[in-house]
């Protein structure tokens, strides 16, 4: 897991080959403009997902890991207080992994909370599960689905 700030994305372009095309598309894309939903980049390997909704509380919120994709989730709005914790010590699954939709989610609680604020972000690999939208008020975020095997 990474938390940092949007001006710092730089950095962790080499992490993988599609992170400089989703910190390009952040840096040359009206963020605000886009329309809540999904929105192609680069096929099914490098897409966004946007969302506007109320945020939820601790409580509501459950932890969440994928296999199948890398998550770049960015605040434009709002404070994302997003929990996470290490897969590896999740060991209380709300239902088995869904491939269709690379989801499973846990009933353990976070290890930890990570307020993020506008323009700062969390990459969520496939071994970090977390728990997003939590707060209070709107959050207006995009998270950038990156496929852990890129074609």
């Amino acid at each position: 897991m990474i938390f940092s700030a949007l001006s710092q994305a730089d950095r962790y372009a080499a992490l993988h080959p599609l992170f400089p095309r989703a910190f390009d598309y952040i840096r040359n894309t009206d963020l605000h403009a886009l329309a809540p939903g999904h929105h192609p980049i680069f096929g099914e390997d490098l897409f966004v997902i946007v969302e506007h909704m109320q945020g939820r509380t601790r409580a509501e919120a459950k932890l969440e890991a994928h296999r199948r994709y890398i998550d770049i989730q960015l605040v434009l709005e709002g404070i994302d207080e997003m929990g996470w914790k290490e897969l590896a010590d999740c060991h209380k699954p709300v239902s088995d992994y869904s491939a269709e939709k690379d989801i499973r989610f846990f009933h353990d609680a976070p290890a930890t909370w990570i307020a993020t604020p506008p323009d700062a972000f969390c990459i969520f690999f496939p071994e970090d599960a977390h728990a997003p939208l939590v707060g209070t008020g709107d959050i207006r975020k995009v998270v950038f689905k990156i496929a852990v095997k890129a074609a």
